[in-house]
């Protein structure tokens, strides 16, 4: 995500296009708080066109979160009811699915691909899935790191000599891995719109990384490199300059190459150019106080901060791969799952914690889930995994709140990946 918790949404978290949008100052407030986005629900809500839809992949009635006796199985009628309770918050439309082994999958979904109309959610549509992206880009630079091409604690001034400097800004003091893990204390000044009426004048404008870059070095850094959190998405603007240098390709390129087509993720694709997500997608939409309704779904996003367009089974079948090992070595994923406290997210989310281009957060029943989120303009994504790639949730809404029902939606959505994981009601 970009701006929210994850996300675009809020002045931090941006992209290398623009991402975050800041919006009139209550919703900016909002946004800052890691609550992005939205209010009111539609006219329409609670009419025959946003009646909940709900669909079945082909899979038992029912899943056992960890085949332990005496402990709920979480099923489909109780993923629908969750899927249902979101949507109801007033949101435009949301999909969810549950995989707890390759025989064991859950799908429902909720709400409409367009508002005024009744057409369902599409099955596993595209969607904008924002700060996820990081965790691809993560993973990338951990499979070099195996194949010794760079080293975690490389300095950005080796790679990219002069581009970190200035301030007080020192790419000498700066490694990969604070870029990573959003230790490196840089500013992140992302391109925001200030009002709606500024989104449509500018929001297919597009920024090279070094401009973004640049715009984070007018500013002195939040703190010394390793000495605190602060989400950064020109931190990952500048990983994707280094695995230039490193493989000479694009970083989404060597996403494709390394990622999406070993995995046979057909439908993860960079958004390049384009300014419209690819057909079926569900159109993402803004909510501000006190009735307006935004539709977000067009617009220019492509950097490594969050530029990959995707659906619920390729993020999820990319999750379990990552997790279970199928990615990176021993070495590299135990690196990856090194935390440090997400203290900027911790108001949302009591007990985050960031690796390396994932996080982890408690679970109701014991341990921990891996997961990053994902917020663009009209679209947040959530996702969980447990420790070994066996269980896994994606939860994909094309709806943004800009008050506190932000928070709502946030725990609506959290509650349901517990209760998924876990297997309790």
């Amino acid at each position: 995500m970009r701006h929210t918790i994850f996300g675009r949404l809020a002045p931090r978290d941006g992209r290398a296009l623009r991402r975050c949008a800041a919006l009139p100052a209550t919703v900016a407030a909002v946004l800052a708080t890691s609550v992005a986005v939205f209010s009111a629900p539609p006219a329409s809500a609670s009419s025959a066109s946003s009646a909940s839809v709900s669909s079945v992949f082909a899979s038992p009635a029912t899943v056992s979160a960890d085949g332990s006796e005496g402990r709920s199985r979480y099923g489909q009628a109780q993923l629908q009811r969750d899927v249902n309770a979101i949507r109801e918050l007033g949101l435009i439309g949301v999909q969810a699915r549950v995989t707890t082994s390759e025989d064991g999958r859950l799908y429902a979904r909720s709400g409409v691909a367009q508002a005024g109309t009744r057409r369902p959610v599409p099955v596993d549509g595209y969607s904008r899935i924002a700060s996820v992206t990081k965790s691809f880009v993560a993973t990338v630079v951990l499979q070099l790191v195996a194949e010794e091409k760079l080293s975690l604690d490389d300095t950005v001034e080796k790679w990219l000599p002069g581009v970190v400097t200035g301030n007080g800004n020192d790419g000498s003091k700066i490694t990969i891995r604070h870029l990573l893990q959003h230790t490196s204390g840089i500013h992140d000044d992302y391109p925001v719109f200030g009002s709606v009426e500024e989104y449509y004048q500018h929001r297919y404008d597009s920024y090279t990384s070094e401009q973004l870059v640049a715009r984070s070095m007018r500013h002195k850094p939040d703190f010394e490199p390793g000495r605190g959190w602060g989400y950064s998405n020109n931190g990952y603007v500048l990983i994707s300059m280094i695995i230039e240098k490193a493989t000479g390709r694009a970083w989404h390129e060597e996403v494709d190459r390394r990622i999406s087509r070993p995995l046979g993720l057909r439908r993860t694709v960079w958004s390049g150019t384009s300014h419209d997500v690819p057909r079926p997608h569900a159109r993402g939409y803004l909510l501000l106080p006190p009735d307006q309704r935004v539709d977000v779904t067009k617009h220019f996003d492509g950097d490594a901060a969050g530029g990959l367009i995707s659906t619920t089974a390729d993020v999820d079948r990319f999750y379990r791969a990552l997790l279970g090992g199928k990615l990176l070595p021993p070495e590299q994923l135990a690196q990856m799952r090194q935390t440090v406290r997400a203290t900027g997210h911790e108001q949302a989310w009591p007990g985050a914690r960031y690796g390396l281009g994932i996080g982890s957060r408690p679970l109701s029943c014991g341990g921990v889930y891996w997961h990053h989120g994902g917020d663009d303009y009209g679209y947040r994504t959530r996702t969980g995994v447990t420790s070994d790639g066996e269980r896994s949730v994606v939860v994909s809404m094309s709806t943004q709140f800009a008050d506190e029902r932000s928070l709502r939606q946030e725990k609506a959505v959290g509650d349901l990946i517990d209760r998924a994981l876990c297997g309790t009601r």
